[in-house]
Order: C-alpha cells, then sequence, then structure tokens
C-alpha cells in the first residue's frame, strides 16, 4: 500500500509525497504532485517499479486527464523510465534538461518514427541550463540549475506557493529517517557516503546552497529518504557547503592500472 504524505495544503493547492512504492531489491524512492485546482505536476515519477502503484494511488486523488506536467530532475531510470506510459494514458509535458531531451526517445522506442516520432518531440520540454519559469494555472513552478549535483544536466523543482523545494538527489538518503527528519546530526551518516560519491565538487554544492538561501524554503525533499523543514533546512544547507565531495577527493591513486593487468605499456 502506498504511503500518501500531504506536505502542503491551502484551499485549493496542495502537495503530495508518495513512498513505499518500490517492491523488492529497486532503491526505494519518492514521487512528488502538486495540485493546483484542476492542474497538477508530477514530479520524478520514476519506472516500471513504480509506475502502476503511483498511477492507482494518484488516480484516487486527482483526475489524471489534468496532469500538466511531469517535471524529471534528470535522465536516471528511477527518475523518468516510466515515460511512455504517462505518455500513452495522460496528456502531459515532459519538462527536463534539454541535455537529456534527446536521449528521451530511448525510453519510448514506440514513439520515435513518423507523426508518433514528431508527436513524442512536441511533448517533451527541454530546458536550457539557466532554468525556467513555467506557468501553472493561476501560479507558477521554477525550474533551478542542479547541475553536476549527480547529473551534469540536473535541475530542482520549486513551488513559490508552498515554499516547497524538490531536490532530487541533492539530500538523498538510504538508511536513515523517514518522512521529516527531526535528528539531523543522526541523519548525516545515511547521506554522506552518497553524496561524496555523487555529488561533483563542493563548488558546484556551494553554488546550489548560495542560490537555495535566496529561496528560504520551507521544505527541502529529496527524491529518496527522509525531507528537511523548519530549522533543519538550514542544517543541511550548512552541511552541504561545507563538503568536500566527487573531484574534491579524487588522487592519482584513483586512477592506477589494475596490478594484475597484463598489458605492455612500455615504450618501443
Amino acid at each position: 500500500m502506498a504511503q500518501v504524505d500531504i506536505l502542503f495544503k491551502e484551499g485549493e493547492h496542495e502537495v503530495l509525497r508518495f513512498a513505499d512504492l518500490v517492491v523488492g531489491e529497486g532503491v526505494q524512492a519518492n514521487q512528488f504532485c502538486i495540485r493546483r485546482h484542476e492542474r497538477a505536476a508530477l514530479i520524478d515519477p520514476g519506472g516500471d517499479l513504480t509506475y502502476t502503484p503511483l498511477n492507482i494511488a494518484l488516480s484516487r486523488l486527482i483526475k489524471l486527464e489534468g496532469l500538466e506536467y511531469i517535471l524529471a530532475s534528470h535522465q536516471d531510470p528511477d527518475i523518468i523510465a516510466s515515460l511512455p506510459r504517462w505518455l500513452m494514458h495522460t496528456r502531459c509535458q515532459v519538462v527536463v534538461s534539454r541535455l537529456w531531451s534527446r536521449f528521451l526517445p530511448h525510453l519510448a522506442s514506440s514513439y520515435v518514427t513518423g507523426q508518433m516520432g514528431e508527436a513524442l518531440q512536441s511533448r517533451i520540454l527541454g530546458i536550457a541550463d539557466r532554468g525556467k519559469v513555467l506557468p501553472f494555472g493561476d501560479s507558477e513552478l521554477w525550474v533551478l540549475p542542479a547541475h553536476f549535483l549527480h547529473s551534469v544536466g540536473n535541475f530542482s523543482f520549486y513551488d513559490p506557493i508552498s515554499r516547497i523545494l524538490f531536490s532530487g538527489d541533492i539530500g538523498a538518503s538510504l538508511g536513515g529517517e523517514e518522512g521529516e527528519v527531526t535528528d539531523f546530526s543522526d541523519h548525516i551518516h545515511s547521506m554522506a557516503g552518497f553524496h561524496r560519491r555523487y555529488m561533483a565538487s563542493n563548488r558546484a554544492c556551494r553554488l546550489w546552497v548560495s542560490m537555495v538561501r535566496k529561496l528560504g524554503p520551507a521544505k527541502i525533499v529529496p527524491q529518496h529518504g527522509g525531507y528537511f523543514a523548519g530549522a533543519q533546512v538550514g542544517r543541511f544547507l550548512d552541511w552541504l557547503a561545507e563538503l568536500d565531495c566527487g573531484v574534491d577527493l579524487l588522487a592519482e591513486d584513483d586512477y592506477r592500472l589494475p596490478a594484475e593487468s597484463a598489458l605492455d605499456l612500455r615504450v618501443v
């Protein structure tokens, strides 16, 4: 049974978090829906492991014909591999980095040629690196740069009504607190290894943090694990801004040849 959390609700504006949809060995992931009146946006809907339970849970809460956007922070399978099904069963536009928009047809082979191929391209909204403000009924959604923070073409999404920042893999955790994080110090161990490996550099982290501080989000909700609210938002941003990761940690020893290599690399 899907776990559905209401992250925000005010009048006809609602933000929903779906969790525990992955059964088996797949990596657990969160999916998010923003509903405003009759319109909806779905964030990082996942792949085949999540499509059916998410579709069932979502259809109980919104009218799927009102699904205007699917927002994909990047191109990974746990983000957007269910694309063909959403294209078939809804009229949504798919919002993704322009870098990855050329690759999405690989996930939807039945749409690649002829008129179907043209139809697919017309539904993919490739976003330039600087991001974009998307109209969303009488409101808007912000697409914000998060490049090199797990993916070379990466975006965060911000809902100015709820003041929630959807951060994708930034802030992701495995094995830590689920739901709202209450003990940040204890939660660090579930984020540290992932961020050291998957975030490109401290420079990228600091630039993203500087941008996010200007927003002053009420919540930061990642695609995996728990989310940050209130004072924990600042604690997370402080931690990320100081994190050495990615290329900061590389040394010559990380690029050595295998000891058992039979190659003869002597110059003749």
